[in-house]
């Protein structure tokens, strides 16, 4: 009988091939050149980018990506942001997945943006959501990732 071999762990403890959904923090510090956040989450974009991980974005987090840009008049560097987060999944919000929002939202006593979050990784099935919100500390049944301390 053949042994197979371990299936690579990843950035977070992640398996090879598996969908994660990130929240707007790790994205804006990615984007912005964080001095200190930015490295804690660079090895998840990385093997994203390497086809290593899948990588899924709530419209709540390009919304609020997407907000900064517009509120300074940069509206060239928010189409920026806005195509190179078109690379990622985008799930949409849904009226089933708003309903799941409000039920995580009192369950978790979480904000309504995390709701959403919480909700869209759920809805995706995601192995993950990526976070540097402590929020969502009470959350159980799914893999909440703060970020690699380096």
């Amino acid at each position: 009988m053949a042994r197979r071999s371990p299936q690579p762990i990843l950035w977070g403890g992640l398996p090879e091939g598996a969908t994660v959904l990130v929240d707007t923090a790790p994205l804006i510090y990615l984007l912005q050149d964080h001095p200190v956040f930015a490295t804690r989450f660079a090895g998840l974009f990385e093997a994203a980018e390497a086809g290593r991980l899948q990588l899924a974005l709530s419209t709540v987090t390009l919304a609020e990506v997407l907000t900064g840009p517009y509120q300074a008049g940069q509206m060239t560097l928010a189409k920026r942001y806005e195509a190179a987060l078109g690379a990622y999944c985008l799930v949409p919000l849904t009226p089933a997945l708003a309903a799941l929002a409000a039920q995580l939202r009192v369950q978790y006593r979480l904000k309504l943006p995390d709701a959403v979050q919480l909700a869209s990784a759920l809805e995706i099935g995601a192995a993950a959501l990526v976070t540097h919100d402590r929020d969502f500390s009470r959350v159980q049944g799914l893999p909440v990732l703060m970020g690699e301390a380096v």
